[in-house]
């Protein structure tokens, strides 16, 4: 191995000396001649070295040595559906979220409950003060006291044909008029007690005991959070996209949480301020874990394909005209080598990217030391 490190020294002077010595000429045919003149003395000059190996290695067995290989690991090309996904913004929101409310007003005498605890439909929830409706009543109560007297008083006399019959009518009327106001203002006493219209957790409570409230006003804030929704604004483009029953997958960043649900809902208009589309998905929520208006992720397939073709996306390398190559492992006579194969990519997605022409599957990709080999190049592969 020394004599032939001596002689490609030598070799390697020799060039020089003679490039030094000779004139490169200036004009282009002088210099496409020099070129080929300089290219046979090359292969001759690989030639002697080749025969020196060759005659070293039959005087010297121990300078036959093992040439250098890189080491690589490889992995076999396959098919699989290859899916892409839109990462989406959306937001936990209530499914059922409703208010308890007094029907009749007036000041809460008692508040049955307090923040934070669970409630059951028809739960007891609130009393209100109604000394102003029971003065109603007494007040209606004994307007009808004289209004059944003077239409008993009245009927007596039609009974007798004495009297005018508007008169009987009149006091008939009054008489009923009264007795329908009664029956209206009692069906109010018994909306003196506010109770829950559905079960679920106390969320807000909006007013408190001695306060008034007027007929309707929110007393407390029921929400419901066994069942949830995932809501978000989904872009006009992808329309196609979604449709109605879908699984959908759901991502929750803040409880490291990853699941699926169904589209509930697709937004019947667009939104013409940003051009999007409203989607809600459904999620059972027995933990209570999610929280109305927790972000979430909505990821929504824009691209599939069947029986593709992936690699991954590290491994695709450009050459400096632009084309993308990959190295495969082949068989040659001194044994594993590096091939390099142009490739055509499509979509990628998630550190995948697809292979449209230059493999066809079951061919061993070169990974770990795939960078800076070149083809030909001697490898091996590591267990």
């Amino acid at each position: 191995m020394k004599y032939l490190l001596s002689i490609l020294i030598l070799a390697s002077l020799f060039l020089a000396s003679c490039q030094q010595a000779e004139k490169i000429p200036t004009d282009l045919e002088g210099k496409k001649t020099y070129l080929k003149t300089k290219q046979a003395e090359l292969r001759n000059l690989q030639k002697e070295i080749a025969q020196l190996e060759t005659d070293i290695e039959a005087i010297d067995p121990e300078a036959k040595k093992e040439k250098p290989r890189t080491l690589v690991t490889t992995q076999t090309v396959a098919k699989s559906d290859f899916n892409r996904f839109i990462e989406l913004q959306a937001a936990v929101e209530a499914e059922d979220m409703v208010a308890a409310s007094s029907e009749t007003g007036g000041r809460i005498t008692s508040l049955k409950v307090k923040e934070g605890q669970y409630v059951k439909q028809g739960q007891l929830i609130a009393t209100t003060d109604l000394e102003q409706v029971k003065k109603s009543i007494a007040e209606i109560e004994k307007s009808l006291e004289l209004a059944v007297d003077v239409f008993n008083r009245q009927k007596r006399l039609w009974d007798q044909n004495i009297g005018s019959e508007i008169q009987f009518l009149q006091a008939k009327n009054n008489k009923e008029r009264l007795e329908k106001s009664l029956e209206t203002i009692q069906y109010q006493l018994t909306k003196g007690n506010v109770y829950a219209p559905k079960s679920g957790v106390i969320e807000i409570v909006m007013a408190k005991a001695g306060e008034m409230v007027g007929p309707g006003a929110p007393i407390v804030q029921i929400l419901n959070t066994s069942q949830v929704k995932v809501a978000a604004n989904v872009p006009e483009k992808f329309l196609r996209n979604v449709k109605q029953g879908e699984m959908m997958t759901i991502e929750v960043p803040a409880l490291d949480m990853k699941t699926k649900g169904r589209v509930t809902m697709l937004g019947r208009t667009i939104n013409p301020a940003n051009r999007t589309f409203k989607v809600e998905v459904n999620l059972p929520n027995p933990k209570g874990l999610l929280k109305p208006n927790l972000l979430a992720n909505m990821l929504l397939n824009d691209f599939s394909a069947k029986d593709a073709i992936t690699v991954p996306l590290e491994l695709v390398q450009q050459e400096v005209s632009g084309k993308d190559y990959v190295y495969i492992k082949k068989d040659g006579v001194e044994g594993a080598m590096a091939q390099k194969v142009y490739v055509t990519t499509g979509e990628s997605y998630d550190g995948n990217i697809i292979i449209k022409d230059g493999l066809q599957g079951g061919e061993e990709l070169i990974v770990t030391g795939a960078r800076g080999l070149a083809s030909n190049a001697l490898i091996k592969v590591q267990q």
